[in-house]
């Protein structure tokens, strides 16, 4: 368990809502090797669950690519036979010819994520052989092992899976680059989703050929799959709702139990004290976020940490309550049209969708 800091309000059954702002939250190594699975929300997801769109056969073809790549995924130490310690050398695996990785190009709300996790579930490997992560969490791992001793982790697993692959900052992709190299190497199959480069405006999703590029000598190990169709959160469904009083998110945040309370600038400005990698910490064992005072955010830099922040709410299926503007307001015309416009989008696609969640915690 990670120390996620203290409570705000005095413990026992009538203590008020917890502050994030209040959290510092460390997070051992051993934890980050341990919590590269897909993260609750995706937890149960599989292909056959995944919201097909019928008017996008892109979809439908990735899903039956997507399933026979797994099915190819057996082996010898994929049937489970002895696990694996969590820094012990992995047992090495002849290299395979021909395409080892597959890398889902599309849109944000096309459900990437989703067929991401699908062919984790459906990889046949036991889950100690098996890794899912953000870009942000395998950079993190590094950071606390080491290159070598990431290689040496993940080594032996048959999928590494990297959602939301970060191709704005040139020495981290370098340094993904050469550890997944290295894994390719030792017979590691990896699957992968991306961001966009700055300054790649366009039709507001991320081009395979950016991604090949960037990821230079592996690109020939990569099948690339294009998923077309609008995002699905907001498929059919109504407006986001618009947001509440301060006195009656403050209420909601009370009347919840394990409810979070904070000033949004207040949680702006903490968010910047803690690292990105620890946000999905910073949020365990909360029940639903409840934000007074919501306002653009002032600057890119505070964006992009919201940004993951939201992404880590999502993923935790946590609902937002919130007063102040709505989400579709965070972000300014001039971050919109520019080179992280397709992360912003995405952040207030995950946001108005949690806000919906968060509705009833309001008495009507």
């Amino acid at each position: 368990m990670a120390d996620a800091g203290p409570r705000s309000g005095a413990d026992g059954p009538d203590a008020g809502p917890l502050a994030l702002c209040a959290r510092a939250p460390h997070v051992p190594a051993e934890r980050l090797v341990a919590e590269m699975v897909p993260p609750p929300r995706f937890d149960a997801v599989r292909f056959d669950t995944y919201n097909l769109d019928p008017d996008q056969p892109s979809q439908a073809e990735a899903v039956t690519v997507l399933s026979g790549f797994a099915a190819g995924l057996g082996g010898a130490h994929a049937s489970g036979g002895g696990k694996r310690r969590w820094f012990g050398r992995g047992h090495k695996v002849a290299p395979a010819t021909g395409p080892r990785g597959v890398y889902l190009d599309g849109g944000y709300g096309v459900g990437k994520t989703h067929l991401l996790a699908s062919l984790w579930h459906a990889t046949p490997a036991e889950p100690a052989l098996k890794a899912f992560g953000t870009f942000v969490e395998l950079t993190n791992l590094v950071g606390a092992l080491g290159f070598q001793q990431t290689v040496q982790t993940l080594g032996g697993h048959r999928l590494l899976c990297i959602d939301e692959f970060e191709l704005d900052d040139p020495g981290d992709t370098v340094l993904v680059s050469s550890l997944l190299s290295r894994l390719v190497e030792q017979g590691v199959a990896l699957a992968a989703t991306s961001n966009t480069l700055p300054g790649k405006l366009g039709e507001g999703r991320f081009a395979a050929a950016d991604f090949l590029r960037e990821i230079q000598g592996l690109s020939a190990r990569f099948r690339p799959l294009r998923i077309d169709g609008q995002d699905y959160r907001h498929r059919g469904l109504p407006e986001a709702p618009a947001p509440f009083s301060d006195e009656q998110v403050a209420k909601a945040a009370y009347a919840t139990p394990g409810a979070s309370l904070d000033d949004f600038p207040g949680l702006l400005e903490h968010l910047a004290k803690v690292h990105p990698s620890r946000y999905g910490a910073l949020t365990e064992g909360v029940a639903a976020v409840c934000l007074t005072d919501v306002g653009p955010v002032p600057d890119q830099s505070t964006a992009l940490r919201l940004v993951v922040l939201a992404d880590r709410l999502y993923d935790r299926e946590i609902p937002v309550l919130a007063s102040g503007v709505p989400f579709d307001r965070l972000f300014s015309d001039e971050m919109l049209n520019g080179g992280y416009r397709k992360k912003y989008f995405r952040a207030i696609s995950r946001l108005t969708a949690l806000a919906r969640d968060a509705k009833g915690l309001v008495a009507q």
